[in-house]
């Protein structure tokens, strides 16, 4: 295991149970929107890479016969388990790996599904490369996650936002970022969907157990971010703000 899966699973691991009850990553507008997609799709096998919490995974499984959730942290994997159990979803299997080292042969699913995962990839584009080897040919390929909207300014403050919260933070990419990398995965973007989100300050930290120095410090900079940033993030005097989050659906070339 590399030293950043490692850092990854050490810091999400200890947190299984709240991704699982997370208000934020159990509903959404872009769960929404991934249900009538997936739910057109009709896939007999479907993927979630970077289970998390496991909400994809449970929606995939209305639709699918079978889903496979992949993520690197054994105790997440075990919560989603249990979840399903508790479901009554009996058609979900859990694989402990990498995302950029799937243990799945060639198209091997219908449906692949990522939400709130690629900015931990320590390989991007290994990442979407994996996600298009292992759909079948013209499967969908469904990608969500937040993004940052390309200005520097705002761009420099959200990833030191992120990582100050959560040390396994790789990069929220641009959207022209996205669609270079799907361009280079051999993945065909068809439709793009955006959204904002807005994250409560106190549950947002405690979710990742975020230590003191480091919550302390995300205030500071919210403190004295310029007016652009305060403005774009709608940043509240409680620490609470908001983000932009997208859906992509591609298709494997």
């Amino acid at each position: 295991m590399s030293t950043h899966d490692a850092l990854v699973t050490g810091q999400f691991g200890p947190r299984a149970n709240a991704y699982v009850e997370s208000a934020v990553h159990a509903r959404g507008e872009d769960l929404a929107a991934l249900d009538a997609v997936v739910k057109k799709a009709a896939p007999v096998r479907a993927l979630d890479m970077g289970s998390g919490g496991g909400h994809v995974a449970y929606l995939l499984a209305r639709h699918a016969k079978s889903v496979a959730a992949v993520d690197l942290s054994a105790e997440m994997l075990a919560a989603v388990a249990d979840t399903a159990k508790a479901k009554g979803l009996a058609n979900i299997e859990t694989h402990r790996a990498s995302v950029e080292r799937l243990p799945f042969a060639d198209s091997s699913f219908d449906l692949v599904a990522s939400r709130y995962s690629a900015h931990h990839w320590h390989d991007f584009d290994g990442g979407l490369k994996e996600a298009r080897r292992v759909a079948k040919p013209g499967a969908p390929v469904i990608l969500m996650d937040v993004f940052t909207p390309g200005v520097a300014l705002l761009d420099t403050h959200l990833q030191s936002v992120e990582l100050l919260r959560d040390t396994s933070h790789v990069r929220n990419y641009t959207m022209a970022e996205w669609a270079q990398a799907l361009a280079r995965a051999g993945l065909t973007l068809k439709n793009a969907c955006t959204w904002r989100l807005h994250l409560e300050f106190g549950s947002w930290i405690a979710r990742m157990r975020t230590p003191e120095v480091f919550a302390a410090a995300i205030r500071a900079l919210q403190a004295g971010a310029p007016k652009d940033v305060r403005d774009h993030f709608a940043i509240k005097e409680d620490g609470s703000f908001t983000i932009d989050t997208m859906m992509l659906e591609t298709v494997a070339d």
